[in-house]
């Protein structure tokens, strides 16, 4: 067993999943001006930190992603923030790409851009404590999208950043998000997703990754936002299960799903249902961010200063999505 699949095995097993705390300072501060708490870096910090020192943070979460700011910062316990999150047992990761961007010759699309000075930039997050990282692609669905340049764009782009990352010591998430935003069919998100996916393991494989030391966070298939189609959770949880084990070499120790746009019970639910049928080896688990947050921050909006109820919320709901990563959820224990 390698270092890498030693760690990505830490980070996933005994239904322990990941805190997606990785939001930029814009994106936060939106979250934060929608609650009515001023964005300063002292209330960034405040709420993650709250999060950061739960009790949630020690039985459910085996890696938290965090935002370069965030890494840097001194908790008010006077420990650094990596240091924080490794006294639960938990693992601190970091998110590396710079973000996406229009991509030159396909304008409706993205490319994720990031890689010019990553080397350098990761040893920095190794000496600070990381030990994953996260680069996310994102694809639009539509008749047309995602083109194959963005699907080859994407898929080398995230096989290069999953290289380096290796190549000092650390675990890379690699997240091809197929968006749920449009009217598209779940089967259209099938059919796309497989092709995203199974591009991305053809580049890795090409820039000789180690597939057991890395995770892969998709999407799970879900028709558009916009659609008129509705399927039901079982329906949900068979088609990803089927688009994964069609498309991820068995080497690959674990799938993490994002929420992407699911409420927090929409999320639960689906990971709840896709393990209950999960006849494969991989770990199936959830690396959520809002789904884990919302409704968290919600609660501490009422009173910044009110730590111990922000971190009952946010113990519940992680502990909601940690029996759904064994599938040992159901309804009625959200309302006990």
């Amino acid at each position: 067993m390698s270092e890498l699949n030693k760690i990505a095995l830490r980070i996933l097993s005994n239904g322990r999943g990941i805190l997606a705390a990785d939001e930029s300072t814009g994106t936060m501060t939106k979250r934060l001006e929608a609650i009515n708490v001023p964005s300063s870096s002292e209330n960034r910090l405040l709420f993650r930190e709250t999060l950061f020192s739960s009790e949630g943070m020690k039985n459910c979460i085996g890696g938290v992603i965090l935002y370069d700011e965030t890494i840097k910062q001194i908790s008010n316990s006077n420990k650094t923030i990596p240091h924080l999150i490794s006294s639960s047992d938990t693992i601190p990761g970091i998110k590396v790409d710079t973000g996406a961007k229009v991509l030159a010759g396909s304008p409706e699309e993205k490319i994720t851009e990031g890689l010019d000075g990553l080397r350098e930039r990761l040893k920095e997050y190794y000496k600070l404590g990381a030990r994953f990282t996260k680069w996310r692609g994102v694809y639009n669905i539509s008749n047309k999208y995602p083109s194959k340049l963005s699907v080859h764009s994407n898929a080398h782009a995230l096989a290069r950043y999953s290289a380096l990352v290796q190549e000092c010591g650390m675990v890379p998430i690699v997240e091809p998000e197929v968006l749920m935003d449009g009217n598209h069919s779940a089967e259209d998100c099938f059919n796309k997703t497989s092709e995203v996916i199974k591009k991305c393991f053809e580049e890795l494989i090409l820039n000789n990754t180690d597939l057991t030391g890395m995770i892969l966070k998709p999407n799970m298939i879900l028709p558009g936002n916009k659609s008129a189609q509705k399927i039901s959770n079982e329906e949900v949880a068979k088609l990803t299960l089927k688009c994964l084990k069609e498309n991820v070499p068995t080497d690959v120790p674990g799938i993490a799903f994002l929420s992407g746009g699911q409420t927090e019970i929409q999320a639960t639910e689906n990971l709840d249902l896709i393990n209950k049928h999960n006849d494969t080896n991989f770990i199936m688990t959830y690396s959520y961010g809002r789904a884990l947050q919302q409704s968290a921050l919600k609660f501490w909006s009422k009173d910044i200063k009110d730590i111990s109820g922000t971190q009952k919320v946010f113990n519940h709901r992680a502990n909601m999505c940690t029996l759904a990563a064994q599938g040992k959820w159901s309804a009625e224990l959200e309302t006990k």
